[in-house]
């Protein structure tokens, strides 16, 4: 699942970051990808499912896209990615397949708000790490994407309060959804689809 392509391309990929963070790099040229443990969370979480699909809303330059699609490839599966800025769709392009996962991870270019109403598929994880403000609303849109038993996973919740502590208030409150928030790296929001 992890073979010398996938393990080169995510120590790349971290080194890269680390060096963006040194320089002070502004967030936006940055890669903004998750932190190593939680890569490996994400991958935990979808290595053991059997035809796993994956919803990706922002991809970025892949670290992420890459240990999604890594989890996927063992039992079946996909991932579907969606990432807005062009400069990072043609690394998340260049990382994937480095990694040896085209097979098993797409990119849609654009924005979200356009694509997710365009895409007919039904995801059983969907991981959100997209702009902090958007996220109600991405997770609105892709409820419609998802069934019962279904896996939202959205990143950052604790480190971006203002605005993601009302959207962990808002899943953990809704009796439709059971919805926890998890201490790890930057705070995730894990929260699964009742009804």
């Amino acid at each position: 699942m992890l073979d010398d392509r996938v393990r080169a391309v995510l120590e790349r990929l971290e080194r890269e970051d680390a060096t963006e963070r040194e320089r002070g790099l502004p967030p936006e040229q940055r890669a903004r990808q998750v932190e190593p443990t939680t890569g490996r969370f994400l991958f935990s979480l979808v290595a053991p499912q059997t035809d796993c699909e994956v919803l990706e809303l922002g991809g970025s330059r892949g670290y992420s896209s890459v240990w999604l699609a890594a989890g996927v490839r063992n039992l079946g599966g996909r991932v579907l990615s969606l990432e807005r800025d062009p400069a990072k769709v043609e690394a998340w392009q260049r990382n994937v397949e480095d990694a040896g996962l085209s097979d098993w991870a797409e990119l849609r270019a654009g924005d979200a708000f356009e694509q997710l109403p365009q895409i007919d598929d039904v995801f059983d994880v969907v991981f959100l790490d997209a702009e902090k403000d958007d996220y109600e609303e991405l997770f609105r849109l892709a409820r419609e994407k998802v069934e019962p038993g279904a896996l939202v996973v959205a990143d950052n919740v604790l480190s971006h309060p203002d605005p993601l502590a009302s959207y962990s208030a808002a899943r953990q409150a809704d009796p439709t959804l059971l919805s926890i928030t998890v201490p790890l790296d930057r705070g995730l929001e894990l929260t699964v689809v009742l009804r």
